[in-house]
């Protein structure tokens, strides 16, 4: 098990750390996803502004 450390002081965790689960968040009508693999796709999104498109 890990040792932390936290103000100079070391404990070690009651639980291991589980894996997480992917969570979609939504905030005022956009819509986040948690997982990287699914934000990886996205690295290069296609921006479009007054009908020109950019690349980011």
């Amino acid at each position: 098990m890990t040792a932390l450390l936290y103000r100079g002081q070391t404990y070690g965790a009651s639980q291991p750390a589980s894996p997480k689960k992917c969570v979609e968040l939504t905030y005022r009508h956009e819509h986040y996803n948690t997982c990287r693999d699914h934000v990886a796709r996205d690295m290069h999104p296609t921006l479009q502004y007054r009908g020109v498109a950019y690349t980011k």
